[in-house]
């Protein structure tokens, strides 16, 4: 099967299937990507861990922070606790809204609050992290010697006196001075 074919079915798959979570599985919030196909998500009760991303659905379903998936369970991971085993879009959740399976935990008032808390968290973070960078600043001023030199570009000293701008200017000008004298022959 080609990529494209796959990409197609895997598609259809998730925006076209309806599913409900049985025992085992569970429904997750997004919290953001970590990288190499792992995400942290949380449960209604707030619980975090790690999940991962399925090949199927690598490179070819993307998710966002706030994006809600169904999750199977791992067992034996200390940090990825579960794989991501359904993608939930707007019309998944409405259809588990109407069955009443969809967790209290994430109604739309509560996941509005937790995400401006947490938007306020990661805002006092890094106001923080600037003040400290603010107070280094003034210190890294005098050590630039430790700076790094990257060696794969050639260095180029710029200057500028008063005595130079001024012979630039005065070149420029007889050169001017030339061209209008030809012009007029």
């Amino acid at each position: 099967m080609s990529k494209a074919t796959k990409r197609k079915h895997v598609v259809k798959e998730v925006l076209g299937d309806y599913i409900t979570p049985n025992e085992k599985q569970q429904i997750m919030r997004i919290m953001g990507s970590n990288g190499n196909n792992l995400h942290e998500a949380v449960t209604e009760s707030g619980e975090r861990f790690l999940l991962s991303m399925p090949t199927k659905f690598r490179k070819n379903i993307w998710i966002k922070r706030g994006d809600f998936v169904i999750v199977d369970p791992i067992e034996e991971g200390d940090k990825v606790k579960g794989e991501i085993n359904f993608i939930l879009y707007r019309d998944h959740i409405n259809y588990l809204r109407k069955l009443g399976i969809w967790p209290k935990g994430f109604e739309v008032d509560r996941v509005r609050e937790q995400m401006q808390e947490e938007a306020k968290k990661d805002d006092t973070k890094s106001k923080e992290e600037d003040q400290e960078e603010d107070e280094c600043d003034n210190s890294d001023s005098e050590d630039e010697q430790d700076l790094f030199v990257n060696t794969n570009r050639a260095t180029v000293q710029y200057s500028e006196s008063e005595e130079d701008s001024d012979e630039d200017e005065d070149s420029d000008e007889e050169e001017d001075n030339e061209e209008e004298e030809d012009k007029d022959d």
